[in-house]
């Protein structure tokens, strides 16, 4: 089965996954590799983002989740993350009205206190202006870390159980699933990787248990609808098992 037409023209293929994770690399090396500025290869790496989330919504894809900004990121110099969170800003400013009409809804995984105040303020907004959408959600992961999600989540656990309204015995995988950003939202089935290298980043570390890991060696700026559907494609002709024979 393929996803392309003997045109070449695209056709939607006809069983896809539930949630598709991205860990979005490579913007600065695209950049670098023209001669510009890391920041223009994020400004770049903007049309992927929107061109991937218009595919998604085309198709039917119930989650996306975007690793857009992650704790580790914080130690970029300044001048970097300043542009970053510019970037943020006007993907909400000249997203948002998109996002609505589409019927995208827009959740914010991760420590968001951490994030400019304006910025906390705009997205918290567009969260709750798109919180009713149903076509697709879309999960930004920012001032994310796996580890520290974790770590967050047990400790709202340890509360539970010193304040005696959590037995310590009753502790089940779901109970730590339900503490976690992601709680209500299906593990994903895909973990898409650009730019080549071969590490989960700390991305998604509790979810992706039995993601299907897909690595392409394109980078972010240059990933688009015909690198998605290419895996899918790859996706539909894996076998996954669960561990089980």
């Amino acid at each position: 089965m393929s996803f392309s037409q003997s045109s070449g023209e695209s056709v939607i293929p006809p069983a896809l996954p539930r949630h598709v994770a991205v860990i979005m690399d490579g913007n600065g090396r695209w950049a670098q590799k023209r001669l510009l500025s890391r920041i223009f290869g994020h400004e770049k790496g903007a049309e992927a983002v929107r061109a991937v989330v218009r595919t998604c919504r085309e198709l039917g894809i119930p989650f996306l989740t975007l690793y857009a900004f992650s704790t580790e990121n914080w130690q970029r110099p300044q001048m970097e993350i300043d542009a970053l969170m510019g970037l943020l800003r006007r993907f909400v400013d000249a997203e948002g009205a998109e996002l609505i009409e589409k019927n995208i809804r827009l959740k914010v995984i991760g420590t968001i206190e951490r994030l400019p105040a304006d910025l906390q303020a705009s997205l918290r907004r567009l969260m709750g202006d798109t919180a009713a959408n149903s076509a697709l959600q879309l999960n930004l992961a920012l001032s994310y870390g796996g580890r520290d999600e974790i770590t967050r989540a047990a400790r709202a656990i340890a509360r539970r159980v010193q304040a005696g309204t959590l037995n310590p015995e009753s502790i089940t995988e779901e109970t730590l699933a339900d503490h976690l950003d992601t709680r209500g939202i299906p593990d994903p089935d895909i973990l898409i990787r650009t730019g080549g290298e071969m590490r989960i980043s700390n991305f998604l570390l509790w979810q992706a248990a039995y993601a299907e890991i897909f690595v392409t060696p394109t980078l972010w700026p240059d990933f688009g609808r015909e690198s998605l559907l290419r895996v899918f494609e790859e996706f539909q002709q894996r076998e996954r098992r669960f561990g089980r024979v």
